[in-house]
């Protein structure tokens, strides 16, 4: 997303939700968004594990 498209999302949040409640959304989704990336690390964190005793040539397999 680009900058233009964020500064109209939030335009189009002060107008629909208002300033206090789009505050408050924002921070939720914040949250949601480091929750997802906190998992999405683990998660690859965790594969890397598993394939680290695979032989090269089928990880090349795996990851395509």
């Amino acid at each position: 997303m680009g900058f233009g498209e964020v500064l109209f999302m939030i335009i189009l949040g002060l107008v629909v939700l208002g300033p206090k409640r789009l505050h408050t959304v924002l921070q939720h989704v914040a949250q949601m968004r480091a929750e997802f990336e906190k998992a999405s690390r683990g998660v690859k964190s965790q594969l890397a594990a598993e394939l680290e005793g695979v032989p090269q040539n089928l990880k090349h397999r795996v990851s395509e």
